[in-house]
């Protein structure tokens, strides 16, 4: 029997992981162990959002050069994930501060916000891919790394995956800013509150309505995409 494939994970979040992990158990049909290196439970030196897997991109380009999957720290992965959601395209370096601004700035990183007409919410997507590529600096996003981008949030594969087909939230899901946002005012007793327990709770769905959630989500079939043939 092979071993588990070993998956490394930067996230915004810890709810990230959890949604993350449940399409992973949709798309692989090996066994895996997912590490969430950010952001870190024990040691949050980066701190959390996009701000966290910016610094934490900046941090590894401060020590290597050339392909991530190179780095002495991340070697023994088979996989290598990078996520942000679709909704960072939005936002700007000030929302951090002046001093990451200034960095950005003095980094030549691209410019945000870099939010394109949507829908296609592919083409903020890819804006926001090269963003993310920048902040690695002379790191490159080699075979073994795949970006993961939800429109306009992991959430929103959790909605697709939990609301009914004819809710008119799914409508346009993957250009609404505010669907993740929808499941903590569900009913009474439907609602899904954004923390680790109760998305880990619900997540299940999310596996087992993967393929719906790929209809509705063009950028959960990317990722699948993406992964499948990082790891073949």
């Amino acid at each position: 029997m092979s071993e588990p494939l070993r998956i490394a994970l930067v996230a915004e979040g810890p709810t990230d992981y959890e949604l993350i992990h449940a399409a992973l158990l949709a798309v692989l049909p090996q066994p895996f162990h997912m590490t969430l290196l950010h952001p870190e439970v024990t040691r949050p030196r980066f701190g959390g959002g996009w701000g966290g897997v910016l610094k934490w991109c900046h941090d590894t380009s401060l020590r290597h050069t050339g392909p991530l999957s190179q780095d002495p720290t991340l070697s023994l992965f088979d996989l290598i994930i990078l996520h942000v959601d679709a909704d960072v395209a939005t936002s700007a370096y000030t929302d951090y501060g002046s001093d990451l601004a200034a960095l950005a700035q003095g980094s030549g990183w691209r410019a945000l916000p870099c939010a394109q007409p949507c829908p296609p919410a592919a083409d903020t997507c890819a804006a926001l891919a090269q963003v993310l590529s920048g902040w690695l600096g002379s790191v490159v996003a080699d075979a073994r790394t795949v970006f993961c981008i939800p429109a306009q949030s992991t959430g929103a594969w959790l909605a697709c995956a939990v609301l009914p087909p004819e809710s008119p939230w799914l409508q346009g899901a993957e250009c609404r800013l505010e669907l993740e946002n929808q499941l903590a005012i569900l009913p009474k007793g439907q609602r899904i509150k954004k923390n680790p327990s109760d998305y880990r709770k619900h997540a299940v769905k999310l596996t087992s309505n993967w393929a719906a959630v790929k209809n509705i989500c063009l950028q959960a079939a990317v990722f699948e995409l993406a992964v499948i043939s990082a790891v073949s």
